[in-house]
């Protein structure tokens, strides 16, 4: 008796790690069903699923109940984005069918839009007009860079709403958009149409005869092409000394910025990445570097790629950092498509670290030479290599020094 009863003991021990859920295809909550489909699940699934069980309760009371004929697909869609929303990271967003589309677009670096480039701050959740690109109607209409965007038709604009004035403001050409924004103490409305914006990532040109200038405007597309290419046609011109003007650069794809940190350094790493289990994983860089003096211009707006190329440089000995403290985002999202990359989501998976180990998030890199952007020029667009433009007036000076 005591052998059988082990053995019925250690068979119900076996039988307890499976859970048969009968279960239409809607309704995998409900156990007790009398449907005739059935399906197997382990327990650890069947867990899983439990904890979902009062958003469904939810949803079945909306399907049944609620007083107009729901859209599901909004529902869950905002589902999504509350749940990365619960994470309190900015960072951390769910991306809808449109706004995916978008994200494409500005890969590609052509859509229909109003021709701005802004960037959040994360302590005042304001939202900081960085580029207005030339030739656009924004430009046109009298929108600076430096203006704070306040309003976008009936949108509040912060932080948070950011991506959501972004979605607003692309569309169909021809098509006008009202934005509002803060200059100063004054509140200025335009009434903006859009068009198809063509997005150049770098341009270039000499400051005289030994000193060339490259402006990285963002890593995306084919950024880092752009920029060997630049570099070859100043080299060309007989350039000696080289400056990367990074102001206003919020950083972009990681790659990019390897491929052109890769110019300049021979071997060792540039950066080194930590995910929350302390994983470390080193970037590399590859035998072969132009050996050119670099000067970085950087500012407030320098984020992401753009301080982990000057801040590993720099780290590295390979260039010298001139302008004011850097925004301090040193941390790195996956980008990960969802249903047949329709939609998907990013998430911070890493924090990453300069080669000696400096932090870079929530601090930012501090320049061997401080230079201040006057207040007054803070919104004055300079003229690509104008050496009025005080800042790139300072890293010139520098850049002469570096020429032996």
């Amino acid at each position: 008796m005591k052998k059988r009863f082990l053995i019925i003991v250690l068979l119900l021990a076996l039988l307890s790690s499976i859970i048969i859920v009968t279960a239409n295809a809607s309704d995998l909550f409900d156990i007790f069903s009398n449907n005739k489909k059935t399906v197997s699940i382990t327990q650890q699934e069947y867990d899983r699923l439990m904890r979902f069980k009062k958003l469904d309760t939810i949803l079945q009371y909306v399907e049944n109940w609620y007083i107009e004929e729901p859209d599901l697909d909004k529902m869950l869609e905002n589902a999504a984005s509350g749940m990365l929303y619960g994470l309190d990271d900015p960072y951390t967003r769910y991306y809808n069918v449109e706004e995916w589309k978008q994200m494409k677009e500005d890969d590609v670096g052509e859509y229909g839009g109003i021709g701005i480039e802004m960037l959040g701050n994360r302590e005042d959740y304001t939202v900081t007009i960085t580029r207005v690109f030339k030739d656009t109607p924004a430009e046109r209409a009298g929108v600076l860079k430096g203006d704070v965007l306040v309003r976008v038709e009936d949108l509040e604009v912060n932080f948070y709403s950011m991506q959501n004035a972004v979605n607003i403001m692309r569309g169909t050409v021809d098509e006008t958009v009202e934005i509002e924004v803060k200059r100063g103490k004054e509140y200025l409305t335009f009434n903006v149409p859009r068009a198809t914006i063509h997005v150049n990532r770098v341009e270039s040109t000499m400051l005289d005869d030994q000193v060339g200038l490259i402006v990285l405007y963002a890593f995306a597309g084919e950024s880092e092409k752009e920029f060997m290419a630049a570099l070859d046609a100043l080299e060309n011109q007989g350039s000696k000394a080289l400056i990367v003007d990074l102001r206003d650069n919020g950083g972009g794809l990681v790659e990019s910025a390897r491929q052109i940190a890769d110019l300049f350094l021979d071997d060792g790493i540039l950066f080194y990445t930590q995910d929350r289990y302390g994983y470390q994983e080193k970037t590399d860089m590859k035998p072969g570097k132009d050996g050119i003096p670099l000067v970085f211009l950087i500012n407030e707006n320098t984020a992401s790629s753009s301080e982990i190329l000057s801040g590993g440089l720099h780290d590295r000995g390979r260039a010298t950092l001139v302008g004011v403290q850097s925004y301090g985002k040193g941390i790195v999202q996956a980008v990960i498509p969802l249903d047949d990359d329709t939609d998907g989501f990013q998430m911070t998976i890493e924090e990453y670290f300069l080669p000696s180990g400096a932090k870079v998030h929530k601090v930012g890199l501090t320049p061997d030479i401080i230079s201040e952007m006057p207040e007054e020029l803070k919104s004055v667009y300079f003229a690509l290599g104008d050496l009025a433009d005080p800042q790139l007036k300072d890293a010139w000076n520098v850049a002469k020094e570096l020429i032996k």
